[in-house]
């Protein structure tokens, strides 16, 4: 089983809306996927009840202690053993012996941040205390950022970020803007992958990047399963007048604008 967490320090930053999108993404793709919501909001959790019974079966675990419970290994919640990809939700604020318990049992760590100062500052904050008190320098799991809820496409507010992401070698895969359509998904039960239309053609494109960071890690498990479904350049074309540019990093490291 491989585990990718969704985790930043500081809430808002979109969490809830990565994880569904993520998990309803690998369960379109046949991929056995579950959910574990450690956020005591139970957002994930509520989302998984509001799924259509026609819709591919996520499980869901809900992690989350009990009020004034250690948030440790009491809080394990069961998976079944046939599960090929789990999804964290981490709660905001998580920090000491719970995240180095994350960091651990995780293959892949997904920061999302919102495009605020105050948000850049926490995120750079958070991810030096990832390094420094959640085992991430000695654990063997890979790392990127997200730009998350963006309104412009503007990337001038992420240049400090992305310094400090280049210094240590982090990638920063793309920027997910403050679109309608997650929000009507969500309402749903549904990840953008699920809904069929051309109306959502952008919000697919723009977590295409996470996602092939995320299959280019373990194409040979899961084969075929995982390969690109993006939009066709016509239909892209078709819809992108209205649209913002996504912001991805290039293999050189540094940030380009895909249509």
């Amino acid at each position: 089983m491989l585990t990718i967490l969704v985790i930043n320090s500081k809430g808002g930053s979109g969490k809830t809306t990565l994880t569904t999108n993520l998990a309803s993404y690998y369960a379109s793709k046949k991929v056995r996927t579950a959910i574990m919501d450690y956020d005591p909001q139970g957002s994930s959790i509520q989302w998984l009840r509001l799924r259509p019974d026609e819709a591919v079966k996520i499980h869901g675990a809900n992690a989350a202690p009990a009020k004034g419970a250690i948030p440790l290994r009491s809080t394990h919640a069961w998976v079944p053993a046939d599960t090929e990809i789990t999804i964290i939700d981490a709660p905001a604020g998580t920090k000491g012996m719970l995240l180095q318990e994350l960091v651990r049992k995780s293959n892949f760590i997904v920061i999302p941040v919102a495009p605020s100062p105050i948000d850049i500052h926490a995120t750079a904050d958070f991810i030096k205390e990832l390094f420094l008190f959640g085992g991430a320098r000695n654990a063997k799991v890979k790392i990127a950022v997200v730009a998350n809820r963006v309104r412009n496409s503007s990337s001038k507010v992420y240049e400090s970020l992305e310094r400090f992401l280049n210094s240590l070698k982090l990638p920063f895969l793309t920027s997910i803007h403050d679109s309608e359509n997650y929000l009507y998904a969500a309402e749903q039960g549904l990840g953008v992958f699920e809904m069929d239309g051309p109306a959502t053609i952008a919000e697919r494109q723009e977590l295409m990047p996470i996602l092939k960071w995320l299959n280019g890690q373990f194409p040979d498990r899961f084969g075929s399963r995982l390969e690109d479904n993006a939009p066709s350049p016509e239909g892209s074309k078709k819809f992108a007048m209205g649209t913002q540019n996504v912001t991805v990093l290039s293999a050189t490291g540094r940030f380009k604008n895909q249509p």
